[in-house]
């Protein structure tokens, strides 16, 4: 259906995903996505996909299953020439955000919902602009973030970016912004001088997949183009007096970066929710793990109870409390969604079983 061209590897692909593809498809990788459409990259090029009905019915069930920048998906020509998405082939990584409505005829309900926000990458890049960094809520989004991250399954990497806002004040900077991402790489970064982009683009050798996540003016177009060495995305200069930016990236999409790798670049996240943490805090936060193995008890919750060494480092210094504020919130957050997840496959148990009882009772009957 295509004429072979693009060598798909450059993006990524791999041929044990052929497996995957139902009869009569080929591979193409999620470019930017649109209302019930997708751009994608094929072997014969670029193409403009509607979503198969299968497909939309999946998306209709749980936002999570709506194609996504960065997915590998099954492309087919109709009788007519148009192209289709059939089917979203499986995700190797995802990053997945929670608070997101389900959408009905009747509006937005109150049963909040993940939404992937990239899928198949392999490293999340988290962009805190400096003068941004220094506020402890900002700490607090990187760590948030982090721990989406790790729960993705990808590499996170921090990136202070516009590190030359704050000249002499930047080591210190970075090392708290260390101190709250333990196991991540931490990169100062200035995209207009150059500082720092090399770090950037050694995460990404050969052909590895990246998305930058931040708020509304961290820098993340203006590093796209760094990485590109062109303007690739579009930029607006940074308000006089807080050295901020405006938000101008509108849409997620997929660029392919000259020299190899691929990059993500998003618009700016005002919510970060989360969404089924399994290992995700935890690993956020592996310095309080760290220090809670040496706990009196095995169940201890570094809430006032004897021998608690979490609260001993908070005492000594050791551990700023204001990042044990921060485990706390995430961890109860976590809780409050595996509980209501708990509950909702509970209920849809339930209905399964209520469905399974009528048609048997309809069955019985003479």
């Amino acid at each position: 259906m295509t004429v072979p061209g693009l060598d798909l590897s450059l993006l990524g692909w791999h041929e044990s995903r052929a497996g995957d593809l139902p009869p009569g498809a080929v591979p193409a990788r999620v470019a930017r996505v649109d209302r019930g459409a997708a751009d994608v990259i094929a072997a014969g090029g670029h193409h403009h996909a509607q979503y198969a009905a299968p497909l939309r019915r999946a998306a209709a069930a749980d936002p999570v299953n709506l194609p996504c920048v960065g997915d590998w998906a099954a492309l087919t020509v109709l009788p007519e020439g148009r192209h289709e998405l059939a089917a979203i082939l499986p995700r190797h990584t995802s990053l997945v955000r929670g608070g997101v409505g389900r959408v009905s005829r009747h509006g937005l309900s109150g049963d909040s919902q993940g939404q992937v926000l990239a899928a198949n990458v392999d490293v999340v890049f988290i962009a805190e602009p400096a003068l941004h960094a220094t506020d402890f809520a900002d700490l607090g989004r990187i760590e948030r973030l982090l721990a989406l991250a790790w729960e993705s399954g990808a590499e996170p990497v921090v990136l202070v970016t516009k590190a030359d806002l704050i000249g002499e004040h930047l080591p210190g900077l970075l090392d708290d912004v260390a101190a709250a991402a333990p196991g991540a790489a931490v990169h100062a970064v200035c995209s207009v001088s150059g500082e720092g982009v090399d770090l950037v683009r050694s995460h990404l050798a050969g052909t590895r997949t990246a998305v930058i996540l931040g708020a509304s003016g961290a820098g993340k177009s203006t590093l796209v183009n760094a990485l590109a060495g062109r303007e690739v995305m579009e930029t607006q200069q940074v308000r006089a007096g807080d050295g901020r930016g405006r938000h101008t990236t509108v849409h997620r999409e997929l660029i392919a970066l000259p020299g190899g790798g691929i990059v993500i670049d998003t618009p700016g996240i005002r919510r970060i929710g989360m969404y089924e943490m399994s290992q995700g805090v935890d690993l956020a936060f592996s310095d309080i793990e760290e220090l809670a193995a040496g706990c009196r008890f095995g169940d201890c919750g570094h809430a006032g109870e004897p021998g608690c060494a979490v609260l001993a480092a908070v005492e000594s210094g050791e551990l700023p409390e204001r990042r044990l504020d921060s485990w706390r919130k995430l961890q109860r957050e976590a809780a409050w969604i595996a509980r209501r997840s708990d509950a909702r496959l509970r209920a849809e148990e339930r209905r399964r079983w209520k469905t399974i009882h009528k048609s048997m009772r309809g069955q019985s009957r003479p």
